[in-house]
């Protein structure tokens, strides 16, 4: 018998790569697709009449526009604006408003302040910071991608035959199971992040990294110690479920519920000591 506190102790603070952090190549792609707007806009680094110089540029270049948006942290194309002089929803992709209106959008939003006060030296390297500030708040969604490569390392290692972000459904027909006791008669569209197939069973398989607390864990540790409940007495299917992460600690009543029921509920310490050729076969 496994002790549930010994387990939960190796739980690990962080699985993070060398490209957690921030990823510079998706960084250099975003910069590189607005690269030559942001050297037009250059021009207007110490002008010392920007709103006219601003005006004739956008005239002469006015695919500056799409460029405007990154320089407030802003991915989309369109962005809204309230005040006491009304409502806009400026367009940057094609104008929709006057050019006196983008100046007073440039205006207000500080931008022209930015720019002519030579408070940035070149846009390109200002956005390549503001990129690299956006892209570091991908490091949650990162961290449950980086759990499935570490899993799927293994199970690389331990060829098998696997499967990648397989539904329900799709389990069923391929293999003729039948999961109504999970799939809720057939209307629950779940889905998989593995499944493995061996000579004498299916393994749907679950996993995911918390490195932080909050009420998704909770939430998680719920939900599969129902879908552990449910599928007991599926001939040739078990379910399996991979989780690490010092989160975990702050919500170890509910985690340690499923640990009671679910028999296939591993770590990363599990996968380092090869519970994949010991128990997946």
């Amino acid at each position: 018998m496994r002790n549930f506190n010994d387990w939960l102790s190796k739980f690990k603070e962080s699985v993070a790569d060398y490209k957690y952090y921030v990823d510079f190549d998706k960084v250099y792609k975003e910069v590189e697709k607005i690269k030559v707007e942001l050297n037009i806009m250059n021009s207007l680094i110490g002008s010392k009449n920007i709103e006219k110089d601003f005006e004739k540029l956008l005239k002469d270049y006015p695919q500056i526009l799409k460029c405007i948006p990154i320089l407030l942290a802003k991915r989309e194309k369109e962005i809204i604006a309230i005040d006491e002089e009304g409502t806009y929803n400026f367009n940057f992709n094609k104008m929709n408003y006057t050019v006196d209106e983008y100046k007073m959008f440039m205006r207000k939003t500080g931008l022209f302040e930015l720019i002519s006060n030579r408070l940035v030296n070149n846009l390109v390297d200002y956005v390549l910071g503001v990129e690299s500030g956006l892209n570091s708040n991908g490091r949650k969604n990162r961290g449950g991608h980086l759990m499935e490569n570490i899993l799927e390392g293994y199970l690389k290692k331990s060829n098998l035959t696997y499967f990648k972000e397989m539904y329900l459904k799709d389990i069923e027909s391929k293999w003729g199971l039948d999961l109504a006791s999970i799939s809720n008669a057939g209307k629950s569209a779940k889905r998989f992040d593995f499944v493995v197939k061996t000579e004498s069973c299916i393994y749907a398989i679950e996993c995911n990294f918390y490195s932080s607390n909050g009420s998704k864990l909770n939430e998680t540790a719920r939900s599969y110690k129902m879908i552990a409940l449910e599928s007991k007495n599926i001939s040739g299917f078990k379910f399996v479920w991979f989780t690490d992460g010092i989160g975990w600690k702050s919500a170890r009543k509910n985690l340690e519920e499923t640990f009671d029921v679910l028999e296939d509920l591993y770590s990363i310490d599990d996968l380092e000591n090869d519970i994949i050729l010991k128990k997946i076969k």
